[in-house]
């Protein structure tokens, strides 16, 4: 489908899902961004859905301004994927001693590292700029410096809720690796206090919702924000990379005499700010629940924990500010989820899949999410299919 467009206060909303099926609630949300005033545009993907702050799925473009509530507290979290030389005929019939060294060798939920994982260790890990990356961390907000060395234990861990860690296979059999996380606590340590600061500043005080604090362009608010928001996006990329060594160490380890080869990683942030150029306007443009799908750009969108994932090519389409969904959204709330689900109901959702199917990740149920392959036909001007993938095993937090 193309977008339908709904009138907005300040700018149009660009939709590319049904408005019939967008909540109230969020549709509220998508007509309080309309009304800042310094909105240029607003996209908003088919996997839109109610969020904290702001609208998931939705695409904001600004200029002179940037909203922190609207990138949200899991700064920078996002995909990683890569295409391995295995196939599924190398795959053993049992495959939870895969998933056991999996998390054996990535800390889950809360858990992180002993010690800071050293990435001289990890094989083909790119260490240039490392040392500049942790050096800039005295440049952050001092609110949060005490948590250095947590954040130092935590680089290379997954986190909890929708964050994941799969083994999948496409359409041709062929293995990929696939993982789903973002800046972990010292990220949201970052957004927490920064959005408390924005809300203080008196240009937001007359704003239809006090989550829409903004930071102004040439303010010290604003250059501090900044700063920390794009080391935390750094951590991100920098947490993903690393599991995915960690990842790939495993799978070397307990596929040893197939010698396995790994292409090159396929990485995009979801939840994020970029500075871009529309219409001849400098911007900064925050994806929440959204990657950047510019021309021939690969991206990820993952389904649920029992159904397939998609790597994608962006279209580059400017209408959308080169963008595309971050994955199928949720149709329901965790507690929604809860309440309805039941571990049988998971059992029979993920059958096939080797992966936790006890009562702590109902919420993450397949049927609380939208069906995946609706949302990639909706946004078939955005993007293009490269693959299908499959999860057969699925690490959860």
């Amino acid at each position: 489908m193309s977008y339908v467009e709904i009138p907005g206060a300040k700018v149009p909303i660009r939709m590319w899902a049904d408005p019939a099926s967008v909540e109230d609630v969020a549709m509220r949300q998508l007509q309080n961004v309309a009304t800042l005033p310094w909105i240029k545009g607003l996209a908003v993907m088919p996997d839109v859905h109610f969020g904290k702050g702001a609208t998931v799925g939705s695409v904001i473009a600004m200029h002179g301004a940037v909203c922190p509530a609207a990138v949200g507290v899991d700064i920078g979290c996002g995909m990683s994927a890569v295409k391995t030389s295995l196939t599924a005929n190398d795959l053993p019939g049992d495959l939870s001693r895969l998933r056991s060294k999996i998390e054996q060798a990535i800390p889950v939920g809360r858990g992180m590292h002993g010690e800071m994982v050293n990435p001289a260790s990890l094989h083909g890990f790119a260490t240039s700029g490392w040392d500049d990356f942790w050096g800039r961390f005295n440049g952050v907000a001092d609110a949060v410096k005490f948590r250095q060395e947590r954040a130092t234990k935590q680089m290379g861990t997954l986190g909890s809720g929708n964050h994941f860690i799969e083994f999948c296979l496409d359409g041709t059999g062929s293995v990929w690796l696939m993982l789903h996380s973002g800046s972990r606590n010292i990220g949201k340590e970052l957004a927490d206090f920064h959005i408390g600061q924005a809300q203080k500043l008196p240009h937001n005080q007359g704003l239809v919702d006090r989550d829409l604090a903004v930071f102004i362009a040439d303010t010290p608010q604003m250059a501090a924000y900044r700063n920390d928001l794009f080391w935390a996006q750094e951590y991100a990329k920098y947490n993903r990379a690393i599991m995915m060594k960690l990842f790939q160490d495993v799978v070397r380890r307990e596929f040893k005499k197939a010698k396995v080869a790994f292409e090159p990683e396929i990485s995009c942030h979801h939840n994020y700010v970029s500075a871009e150029r529309y219409d001849g306007l400098d911007l900064l443009v925050t994806r929440k629940g959204a990657i950047r799908a510019g021309a021939g750009e690969f991206g990820i969108i993952p389904g649920s924990m029992g159904t397939g994932s998609y790597i994608v090519k962006g279209l580059g389409n400017e209408k959308s500010f080169n963008s595309a969904s971050h994955g199928a959204g949720r149709r329901m709330s965790r507690g929604a989820a809860k309440r309805r689900f039941s571990t049988k109901d998971l059992e029979e959702q993920t059958r096939g899949v080797e992966c936790r199917k006890d009562s702590g990740v109902v919420d993450e149920i397949p049927a609380a999410y939208k069906p995946i392959e609706q949302v990639i036909d909706q946004q078939r001007d955005l993007v293009e299919v490269v693959a299908k993938l499959k999860q057969v095993v699925c690490v959860k937090g």
